[in-house]
């Protein structure tokens, strides 16, 4: 029998890398992580964490406007020494920053506590069983890739030159006065959300006619017409064709022939596997079109002892499936407890402005799917709404299986459809019908109480 330095190697200590490797290690295995940068990857790092607490920083603007309709206002509005609100946007950088040091921190502990080897370095597969970090080679049994992904520029003139990531937009030492941010998915529509907030003008760009392909269309329509109403400038059905300028302003080239000046341009235009580099030709595993590495319902690619989660696969590209698929490797292999992923009604969240959360299958999805969907939504003013003047609508919606009765997917754009879809997501998971929907008592008064209350199909 073969001698190894490891029963595994992880490359990557993101969520899911961490999660895999501290799981196996508590099942006995000998466990090494290599890590290039620090513990957390790109959640902790460079995505979901500091973009939400930016956005919860962003929020406060549009909460003091709709408390106007409240009574609340400034009573030395009149005088010499009346209040001015201002904010601090540097103040904000560093307590984020020292946030992201703690959380870091608290990976390093759990791998530390789980008896983790973590290896500083980029590593680079060499064969079947060994990754090279820059002169020392490192053998396993089995090599775990976790690397995730990476923010991806077009090919147009001037953009990667000009242009700056999601990377960069959390770090940018000032607010900027105007941006330009390319693309329409979830990345796009937080961050143009954030700055607005923040008193940016803020111009979105978008090849489709909506934001957020794959999403319910009538949420689409939703937000887009919310996101107009809170001041963010769509420019739908546009490409950059061309960017020239300097560090200080930047001209922006549309393809509609209009040209934005601003202080920054923020590029969103998709992600893609961080496959680059990692020696994946050495063994002989092809990527697709996207970069990304096949896998098998184990996980596993065309190479037995490699295996790879995460964003790097392309499957579904959020945290907590990177951390599913992490600990279902780990238990399927080192455990003694063989289980498959279940990619089946993963839930998902956009915290734009308002926020969206969604399970299931969209009504489109489930005609593509074969379903005979029966449709029921509503659309209303949240009561907060009501008071504060505010005009943006809430739109709810579930759909369907006519045959079984069973919800297979529930949609929601408004004030907390994030936390509200996880619940529902309970629900669904569990093979809910609408019978069971309409028999739950609501919480009166919420918003959450019209997904029991819809009665009346509308498709």
């Amino acid at each position: 029998m073969a001698s190894y330095d490891y029963d595994l190697i992880t490359i990557g200590a993101g969520s899911g890398g961490v999660r895999a490797s501290r799981i196996a290690a508590g099942h006995g295995a000998k466990v090494a992580v290599i890590e290039e940068d620090r513990p957390g990857g790109t959640c902790v790092l460079r995505g979901c964490v500091p973009k939400k607490l930016l956005m919860f920083g962003s929020l406060f603007s549009a909460e003091v406007e709709d408390a106007i309709g409240f009574g609340w206002g400034d009573d030395h509005a009149d005088s010499d020494d009346g209040i001015a609100w201002s904010h601090d946007w540097g103040g904000l950088i560093t307590r984020k920053n020292a946030e992201l040091d703690r959380l870091s921190g608290i990976y390093q502990n759990l791998l530390d506590n789980a008896g983790v080897e973590l290896i500083a370095g980029r590593g680079v597969i060499t064969g079947p069983h060994s990754v090279r970090v820059g002169e020392r080679e490192y053998t396993a049994e089995r090599i775990l890739i976790a690397v995730g992904g990476w923010p991806h520029f077009p090919p147009v003139e001037g953009v990667a030159d000009h242009g700056i990531s999601s990377n960069e937009a959390l770090e940018l030492s000032y607010r900027p006065d105007e941006i330009v941010i390319f693309g329409a998915g979830y990345i796009a529509v937080e961050f143009a959300g954030i700055f607005n907030g923040f008193g940016s003008k803020t111009h979105l760009v978008y090849r489709a006619d909506l934001p957020l392909r794959g999403f319910d269309e009538d949420l689409r329509k939703g937000l887009a017409e919310a996101m107009e109403a809170r001041g963010i400038i769509l420019h739908p059905g546009c490409t950059i064709t061309g960017v020239t300028g300097d560090d200080n302003a930047k001209d922006v080239a549309l393809s509609d022939g209009t040209t934005i000046s601003a202080d920054t341009l923020m590029v969103a235009a998709g992600r893609k596997p961080m496959t680059g580099g990692l020696g994946l030709e050495a063994v002989g595993i092809e990527t697709d079109q996207s970069g990304a590495i096949p896998v098998d319902e184990n996980s596993m690619t065309l190479v037995p002892s490699i295996y790879a989660i995460g964003d790097v696969t392309n499957r579904i590209n959020l945290t907590p499936v990177a951390i599913a698929e992490g600990h279902v490797f780990a238990d399927t292999i080192y455990g003694g407890m063989a289980r498959l992923m279940d990619h089946r009604n993963v839930p998902s969240a956009v915290f734009s402005q308002p926020p969206i959360g969604s399970v299931g299958l969209t009504e489109e999805q489930a005609r593509q799917d074969g379903f005979d969907p029966v449709i029921y939504a509503s659309s209303f003013r949240a009561m907060k709404n009501t008071i504060s003047g505010r005009e943006e609508k809430t739109v709810m919606k579930l759909v369907v299986d006519q045959s079984s009765n069973k919800v297979i997917g529930a949609h929601m754009l408004g004030p907390d459809a994030p936390e509200i879809m996880q619940g529902l997501a309970i629900a669904i998971k569990a093979g809910a019908t609408k019978a069971d929907f309409d028999a739950t008592i609501g919480i009166h008064p919420t918003s959450a109480e019209e997904f029991v209350t819809m009665r009346q199909p509308v498709g």
